[in-house]
């Protein structure tokens, strides 16, 4: 990489780091362009060199996920399936700094902006490809029980931590993230490691 290209790739790390901070702390809709630009040092016209709108930070939002289901996926083949899901359970939501608001921000933008919900949803398929390797790797391991849909566990997987993260937001006050997301975790591998019959009455 270039010095020029460097820079670019610094100056888009800044706005998108400064921007997660103040949508941390204020909200995402409470958060203007300028707000950015102010906390990151730049000017407003650089903003636009990087991202066409507010929204399309969150696209860089969703390369880092990205690269937290690869990380996930080579931790599984150093040690146990569960213990890199459990992983990958506390480090999706990393970016939220433990800050309810933040989340539900997120989430609202997530539902009304038609832009947002594409790359997300791209973003969660991605996911889920990573996810059903990892559990077919744990299957083939004979820590997750070889009847088991990796299909059907990966989408539960993420829907596991998305209702979890919603829940989350609504308790007053917040609890420890770290101490939700255990529980959160240790009931959806419970039903991982379930039998047939009782995965089917779950």
């Amino acid at each position: 990489m270039g010095r020029r290209e460097r820079r670019g790739s610094e100056t888009r790390e800044r706005l998108f780091r400064s921007a997660m901070n103040l949508f941390r702390e204020h909200g995402f809709h409470d958060t203007t362009v300028e707000d950015i630009t102010n906390a990151a040092d730049v000017g407003k016209g650089t903003f636009f060199n990087y991202f066409p709108s507010k929204e399309h930070i969150l696209g860089v939002l969703g390369e880092v996920q990205g690269a937290k289901y690869d990380k996930a996926a080579t931790l599984a083949h150093a040690q146990e399936t569960r213990e890199a899901l459990r992983w990958l359970y506390h480090a999706l939501p990393s970016e939220s700094g433990s800050s309810p608001k933040m989340v539900r921000s997120l989430f609202t933008v997530f539902l009304t902006s038609e832009a947002v919900r594409d790359f997300l949803t791209q973003g969660l398929a991605t996911g889920r490809a990573r996810l059903q390797e990892m559990f077919q790797e744990g299957q083939t391991r004979g820590e997750i029980p070889s009847d088991a849909n990796a299909v059907d566990l990966a989408l539960r997987f993420q829907q596991s931590l998305f209702g979890s993260m919603f829940l989350w937001t609504l308790q007053k006050p917040a609890p420890p993230l770290d101490e939700w997301l255990d529980a959160g975790f240790d009931f959806f591998w419970s039903g991982v490691t379930a039998s047939p019959a009782t995965r089917s009455q779950r």
